[in-house]
């Protein structure tokens, strides 16, 4: 018989429990961990698309990593970003708030002082708080956070920093003093490298990949490749940067950086595996936003398309919550922060937007939620229902209105058909509700001089010259 690592390290570290608590005590083993609050580690990667995890039936990647958190926990398949861009995501993740709320609209802004994030709400509560990776609000890598300890790990791309970052956070699961319980989150840049193949506007160049060697191997183009459905001014245009083969090799070059977050994230869970705290510690894994990869003809991030907005978030802790399941109700990034209090037993931080998913991830009844919202380029809105997709940017007649039972793939805006007349009404009246209910704050100030692209989003939405 075969015993697999992880089971071995268990089996050690359940033995020695034994051991120690039943000639003291003659209880079960259990009684060892009773009543000890969870930890959390948060794990989220950059610019990663939900789809881009084998165990979600991608042929073309392979994540090992990932999948064992597929199978140990709830994967859900209708995850939505609450802003398809960098700071203003992780503002929510990291808060509970939506983006105008947190005054983080755009790049390189901090969260307001009046939003406490979940370090600082977790600490008040006894937990040993860290941040290890890219932070972005705004600086990219700080070396000191309000509410976290910060381990530095220094600076650049994603496949120089985020070793750093895995080798950190194994070295503080192994070596962190157990007296209190902890939050930890692993801030990883890949596979955020792909944006150096377009940011540019350069082509692809032979040289730098084995054109002849792949060939016949590339992943084909997805069906809405070519698909530029009508849209509002502000709704970003495909890049017309790459031919077909070239788009093909984007696509390679994609899935190899989300294997090589992969392989960090699993650095990180063996080393959670090692410490003996995976029996007690939920693990959370997400990503702020998605990626063109093509749909559209799209790169990067930015736009309404569950391209960009839909991304991972997976839940993981075996034993205590259901396992192996893939889930289609409607979540997210807000969501993150009031589930984490709901484990930790305490009340989320006021005016916390999101739903408490404990209970649906514990077997219970689903999230009682028509749909979930997120804005984009500042003044962009998207309601997402569970049949319907409904878009409005402010000042713009032209809204977008997908049927997604019928087009997952985006390829016909549908806001002018008097079939849809009804529905398109019902979700205008949702917007509507949602915005009022709201406590939006004017934008925090900028780390750098906003562009005029940004400051001509900030001022058709807040009044001109409020880009601070």
């Amino acid at each position: 018989m075969t015993i697999s690592r992880r089971d071995f390290i268990k089996t050690g570290a359940i033995g020695t429990a034994g051991i120690l608590v039943g000639c003291a005590t003659g209880k079960p083993v259990i009684s060892a961990f009773e009543n000890k609050k969870p930890n959390f580690l948060l794990i989220i990667t950059d610019q990663q698309n939900l789809d881009a995890i084998s165990a979600h039936g991608n042929p073309n990647v392979k994540t090992p990593n990932l999948d064992r958190l597929v199978k140990r926990g709830v994967s859900f398949i209708n995850s939505y970003s609450t802003d398809p861009v960098c700071s203003p995501a992780r503002s929510s993740i990291l808060t509970g708030r939506m983006p105008s709320e947190t005054g983080v609209v755009s790049n390189d802004r901090p969260i307001s002082d009046s939003v406490p994030n979940i370090g600082e709400w977790l600490r008040k509560d006894g937990y040993e708080t860290v941040y290890v990776g890219k932070w972005h609000m705004p600086e990219n890598w700080p070396s000191r956070l309000k509410g976290f300890d910060v381990i530095p790990v220094g600076a650049g791309q994603g496949d120089i920093v985020d070793s750093v970052t895995s080798r950190e956070c194994e070295a503080f699961l192994k070596s962190r003093d157990k007296s209190k319980p902890f939050f930890l989150t692993a801030s990883l840049l890949q596979p955020h490298d792909i944006c150096f193949l377009a940011i540019h506007g350069e082509k692809i160049v032979p040289k730098e990949l084995p054109y002849e060697e792949l060939k016949g191997k590339l992943p084909e183009l997805p069906p809405n490749h070519k698909s530029f459905p009508r849209k509002p001014k502000n709704c970003s245009s495909g890049y017309g940067g790459f031919d077909d083969e070239q788009w093909k090799y984007y696509l390679y070059n994609y899935y190899r950086m989300v294997e090589m977050v992969d392989s960090d994230i699993g650095r990180i869970l063996d080393a959670l595996e090692d410490s003996g705290q995976d029996d007690n510690t939920v693990v959370i894994f997400t990503s702020d936003h998605g990626e063109g990869a093509g749909r559209h003809s799209n790169v990067q991030k930015w736009y309404p398309y569950d391209e960009a907005a839909k991304v991972p978030l997976i839940i993981s802790w075996p034993g205590k919550i259901t396992e192996d399941k893939k889930s289609d109700v409607l979540v997210s990034g807000l969501d993150i922060v009031p589930t984490i209090c709901a484990f930790a037993g305490i009340a989320p931080p006021p005016d916390c937007c999101g739903e408490d998913l404990k209970p649906y991830l514990e077997g219970g009844k689903k999230p009682d939620r028509e749909f979930v919202a997120y804005e984009t380029h500042v003044c962009g809105r998207t309601i997402r229902t569970k049949d319907y997709k409904y878009v409005k940017y402010k000042g713009d007649p032209v809204e977008m209105f997908f049927d997604m039972k019928n087009d997952p793939w985006e390829k016909k805006n549908i806001y002018d058909d008097p079939k849809y007349a009804r529905e398109i009404q019902h979700h205008r009246k949702l917007l509507g509700n949602w915005e009022k209910s709201l406590k939006t704050i004017m934008p925090t100030k900028l780390a750098v001089k906003p562009s005029p692209w940004v400051q001509n989003l900030v001022d058709a939405q807040y009044g001109k010259g409020r880009a601070i």
